[in-house]
């Protein structure tokens, strides 16, 4: 692989994912980057799936494999991620803002595990891993698998999942915001 290849996982034209607009699963090469880039009205959460990132806006952030980043764009930002060393393999998973006119944020889950806190009502992001064979329970709402060469999305009414993984599980209001509603 040279620089960066981009998997669309799920782009619903339709909304019917709610605030969930688009995932992707992105392979950067060691020290390869997206390139400086604005975002504006949009939540993204970065799930570091293997390798290492490092995120570039304000005051930084180092990401290792297993984290999650929540950045708010709110207003608008530019901002660019590096790849580190050894590459990195990242789930971006993109969603309506939940404050469109806000100031940009970025906040980052180190070992994500279970719940993670997005601050928002209208979607929960839970995430688990399991080993070769290990049977891990998991909550209802679309999982999203991790495999060595795709990323697999279906809804699911919860139960247990077989290793080995990284599994997400979306949970998803569907309802438009109060501030999109005519």
């Amino acid at each position: 692989m040279t620089g960066f290849d981009q998997r669309i996982v799920l782009a619903p034209e339709d909304g019917s994912l709610g605030p969930l607009l688009r995932m992707a699963d992105d392979r950067l090469a060691p020290h390869a980057g997206y390139g400086r880039h604005e975002h504006r009205a949009v939540d993204v959460v970065a799930v570091v799936l293997a390798g290492s990132l490092r995120h570039r806006w304000g005051d930084g952030a180092e990401l290792a494999a297993g984290d999650a980043a929540v950045l708010r764009a709110g207003a608008g930002l530019e901002h660019d991620e590096v790849a580190g060393a050894e590459g990195a393999r990242v789930l971006q998973c993109y969603l309506r803002s939940a404050a469109p006119g806000a100031a940009p944020s970025h906040r980052v889950h180190r070992a994500a595990s279970g719940w993670v806190d997005l601050d928002r009502e209208d979607a929960r992001l839970w995430v688990g891993r399991a080993a070769p064979g290990e049977s891990v329970p998991v909550p209802a709402g679309l999982l999203v698998s991790r495999g060595r060469d795709a990323v697999v999305v279906r809804q699911q009414p919860g139960g247990a999942v077989v290793g080995p993984g990284v599994f997400l599980v979306w949970e998803l209001d569907a309802e438009r915001p109060a501030w999109a509603r005519d």
